[in-house]
């Protein structure tokens, strides 16, 4: 294992933020990030194990040591009549991890096609998109205790999954470095097409035999129509979290804006769609220098080439400031800000 100093963290970021790490270090077992952990002088040095870099905006230079994840490897490590248990390093890409699964024929991450960033970001933000959740078919996770130097084992319920939330954003941020995560994938698929324009989508490709892999190609291309590609313009994906608010504040809202987009979620609230309230207060498409919302998804902020995480940043308070204004309504960043 090589330690370098002053790393450039551009490639590591898919925002592509020129930010530097003091110290850097790659781990591809749990034995490698141990000594790394217990390393002078980086044992009393601030430290962040860093995946794939897709939902990270790095505002200032990190004056400590990052640790990046390389744990690979996909495996089957149970099945039975009706499920696949397949466990996969945390190092991952989670849309490599998911083709796998698709030509496998293991069904419950489809939707979840084309989503960046690598397996072991996956329950941390309990990613989702067009109506799936991984905590639909999430087994269990190993993770390393970086004070106890352990490996502990969550299943489901310890995860404390929400929406884009875990037990490993707030309660233990920072204290855990995942290494892998089995997932429960199903052998008689029951197959969502209700959400978004997946629908659509298997209309205009002329399918007729609906499979997981039609689904999943659906969805890749609903994706690349909308969502820029990170190789090609630095972004983090979804910015910000959809909110949720009470019937009665969704009423006064549909009175006010009749076209507002919502969903009815549990507890007889609604789910508000941010990007068309950002949308609504003339953000789409905005560019000040380098930073900006991209023009086919408000929800995105991008950087279009040296834009600096606190130009990002900025952009992002200012979004955030002009939705509460006309709507009343407080969006939450889902991007981690560091």
């Amino acid at each position: 294992m090589r330690i370098s100093e002053n790393v450039l963290l551009r490639p590591y970021n898919t925002f592509g933020i020129a930010a530097q790490a003091r110290f850097f270090a790659s781990f591809s077992n749990a034995a490698e990030l141990e000594e790394l952990l217990k390393t002078p002088p980086q044992q009393g040095l601030e430290h962040m194990i860093l995946g794939g870099g897709s939902n990270v905006l790095f505002t200032k230079n990190f004056d400590g040591i990052i640790l990046k994840n390389e744990m690979k490897g996909i495996s089957v490590v149970e099945e039975d009549e009706d499920y696949v248990y397949v466990k996969a390093g945390a190092g991952e890409t989670w849309h490599s991890f998911v083709m796998d699964c698709i030509k496998n024929n293991r069904a419950g991450l489809e939707n979840l096609s084309l989503i960046p960033g690598n397996v072991g970001a996956s329950p941390m933000q309990n990613i989702g998109a067009y109506g799936v959740e991984i905590k639909d078919c999430f087994h269990e996770l190993e993770a390393y205790h970086i004070q106890d130097h352990a490996i502990v084992k969550f299943n489901n319920e310890d995860c404390h999954f929400g929406y884009r939330e875990s037990v490993f954003k707030r309660r233990y941020k920072g204290q855990f470095g995942i290494l892998s995560v089995t997932y429960r994938l199903s052998k008689h698929p029951k197959l969502n097409t209700s959400y978004g324009a997946i629908e659509e989508e298997l209309k205009h490709m002329g399918v007729q035999d609906l499979t997981i892999q039609a689904i999943s190609q659906a969805v890749i291309n609903i994706r690349s129509s909308k969502l820029p590609d990170p190789a090609k313009i630095g972004n983090a994906g979804s910015f910000f979290k959809n909110p949720t608010v009470p019937a009665e504040k969704h009423a006064a809202l549909k009175a006010a804006f009749p076209h507002i987009v919502a969903y009815p979620v549990a507890n007889g609230e609604f789910k508000l769609a941010a990007g068309w309230l950002i949308e609504q207060c003339g953000w789409k498409g905005f560019r000040e220098g380098d930073a900006g919302v991209h023009a086919r998804q408000a929800l995105v902020l991008v950087n279009y080439g040296d834009a600096t995480g606190n130009e990002i940043y900025g952009l992002s308070q200012r979004v955030l400031d002009s939705v509460e204004e006309k709507f009343g309504v407080a969006l939450e960043r889902e991007v981690n800000i560091i």
